[in-house]
């Protein structure tokens, strides 16, 4: 039997309610080593990482990860909250009672780990001091070293969090098992995997994979997940898929910040990490906050706070490249730290690729291996079109690798938030920006928020898959209530943010080129957001929120069609009554929806009924 006391004592871990916590989970998984980690520890765990061949060197300061190639990313059918209470059930958050789910994870993950190191990775989802601190700790026991390394980039990772805790029962225990990796039935009706948030009693129970937010328990399970849960529970904040930034008018000294929720490919990380154009950087600054995750609370002050939870950025490497997303190749650049997973990789060279990286393949394929570890030069002919990198292959790096990162990102105060955006990727129907002033319009819209569908999402062309405040894959407790704290959070808030509505992916119906050109262009219509909640500019009212007049738009450098200009900078009315009833029908299948919610759209619905 493994002396988890000695090993705790070791580590420097003195809480008594961890020795307890982790004795049961060593006994279940039959781990042989228990061993405490923290971030001093990385360079350790590198070494020893390298010289197993868990991790490849992938040039200066820079490491090259391969997972199980059936093991690449999410699976939200596999995603579990459970409960005690069968009213938390909602459409999106696949609940089941918490007895039978932790039944079931026991019984997975017994015996699971024999032979393996528990590697027990204290950790704290937000800077020490934060007004939200005493939801962010958390205790992850993992079998996976190369897990324990992605934590150290994402979380705060010490003994001293949990040892210095207010309340020292008070932290999320979060267990990882990877499990047999090769003989789990991925995808199949065998399939053993589950991924399982406790939500009401703050336990996370992860079995059957060592990727990613599967693994990283303290990032979506906690960040989001059980975030949200704790959120709604204590009536304190809201935890949200979002990216935060600020921006700063350096000739008027003015700051704002603005967060905000983006379905998949509809442009949330590059925003997120924005650079302003050049014709605007002499004037205007953009700093990173993060570009996943924000916890919005209402201060001392009655206003609406914001901070990013996390310590690093996941992003994912496919179309990072010098146009789409600067700030993050230097963010991965060498001395970084960085992991990269799943992407190509040239055991010669220790280069790593992606597409779109650059425009065409390395031309000397000579010790490339693709995303599954297949060299590139023994493809057949059939196999010479296929990724080099898996599409959702990743990147994990620190906030503070990120160039522009905000100076006081790591201030324990959070950012007053004056904006909150929405955005998913459409081709018609959205403008460029509509902005919305009232709170019940601005949640029903996040509700309703939603991106084009794609064949293996039903793909009925026009239709959109509905993603509610691009919290889908998240949701941990029933929409219905959900929408009503929202309500009760902003309600709370004295000086309100504005809410808008944002495409950059609007595309000509002609030859279907993209209207807007996008990336750091994205800065011109936020700062029009921005005067329109100062009164420094008026917009056009419309059934759908404000547009922006032309002349209020700040084009200076920026030349593009004026028929483009036009067509982004306009409501398609037909299309947009045709959107209505799909509305309505998403609505539909939430339970206790408020009835400011519905209220808000009868009316949108009357004013495009009565609209020219």
């Amino acid at each position: 039997m493994v002396d988890v006391a000695a090993a705790l004592e070791a580590g420097g871990l003195t809480n008594p309610h961890v020795r307890e916590y982790v004795e049961h989970w060593a006994k279940i998984t039959g781990a042989d080593r228990v061993e405490v980690v923290g971030a001093e520890d990385d360079a350790r765990l590198i070494q020893e990482c390298l010289d197993a061949g868990e991790l490849e060197p992938a040039g200066e300061g820079l490491y090259y990860s391969r997972s199980y190639e059936k093991d690449t990313a999410r699976s939200e059918e596999r995603t579990i909250v459970a409960t005690n209470r069968e009213s938390d059930k909602g459409v999106y958050n696949n609940w089941r009672p918490a007895q039978e789910m932790k039944q079931v994870q026991g019984e997975r993950m017994t015996g699971a780990s024999k032979g393996k190191t528990m590697y027990v990775v204290p950790y704290l989802m937000s800077p020490p001091g934060a007004p939200l601190e005493k939801y962010a700790a958390g205790v992850e026991l993992t079998d996976s070293r190369t897990v324990v390394l992605h934590m150290i980039r994402m979380a705060r990772v010490g003994a001293d969090y949990i040892n210095k805790l207010a309340e020292p029962d008070h932290f999320v225990r979060a267990v990882h098992v990877t499990g047999d990796l090769e003989n789990l039935g991925q995808g199949t009706d065998d399939d053993q995997r589950y991924f399982v948030t406790v939500a009401d009693e703050r336990t996370i129970l992860h079995f059957g994979s060592s990727y990613g937010g599967n693994a990283l328990l303290g990032k979506i399970a906690h960040g989001l997940r059980q975030a949200a849960y704790d959120g709604w529970a204590s009536k304190e904040f809201l935890s949200e898929q979002f990216m935060l930034i600020g921006i700063k008018d350096k000739e008027t000294g003015k700051e704002y910040h603005i967060c905000g929720g983006f379905p998949s490919a509809s442009g949330k990380t590059n925003l997120a990490m924005m650079l302003p154009p050049d014709a605007l950087g002499d004037r205007y600054e953009v700093s990173f906050y993060g570009d996943d995750i924000a916890w919005l609370w209402v201060g001392d002050d009655g206003k609406l706070y914001g901070m990013n939870p996390e310590f690093g950025a996941f992003g994912v490497a496919k179309d990072t490249n010098e146009k789409t997303n600067p700030t993050a190749l230097a963010s991965v650049a060498p001395g970084t730290g960085t992991i990269f997973t799943n992407v190509a990789y040239n055991e010669k060279t220790h280069e790593v690729w992606w597409e779109g990286k650059t425009p065409n393949t390395p031309s000397d394929v000579e010790g490339w291996r693709d995303w599954r570890g297949r060299l590139i030069s023994e493809r057949s002919d059939d196999e010479k079109s296929a990724p080099w990198a898996h599409p959702n292959s990743r990147f994990t790096t620190t906030l503070a690798n990120v160039p522009n990162v905000a100076q006081d990102f790591e201030d324990p105060k959070g950012v007053p938030i004056d904006g909150i955006i929405f955005g998913g990727r459409t081709r018609d129907r959205e403008p460029l920006i509509r902005a919305i002033d009232d709170l019940a319009e601005g949640v029903y819209d996040g509700l309703t928020l939603g991106a084009e569908a794609t064949a293996a999402a039903d793909g009925k062309e026009g239709v959109l898959r509905y993603d509610p405040m691009s919290m889908r894959p998240f949701m941990s407790y029933g929409e219905g209530d959900y929408a009503q704290h929202w309500l009760d959070i902003i309600g709370a808030v004295k000086d309100k943010p504005i809410f808008a509505h944002v495409n950059w992916f609007q595309r000509s119906q002609e030859d279907g080129h993209y209207l807007w050109p996008g990336y750091r262009e994205n800065l011109r219509p936020l700062l029009w957001l921005m005067a329109l909640k100062n009164g420094e500019v008026d917009g056009v009212k419309t059934p759908a929120g404000i547009i922006p007049k032309q002349e209020e738009l700040n084009l200076e450098g920026l030349e593009m069609p004026q028929a483009d200009l036009d067509r982004i900078l306009s409501i398609d009315v037909p299309r947009w009554r045709e959107e209505m009833g799909y509305r309505e029908e998403h609505l539909k299948a939430f339970e206790r929806l408020p009835q400011e919610i519905w209220e808000a759209h009868r009316r949108v619905a009357k004013d495009f009924d009565d609209a020219e």
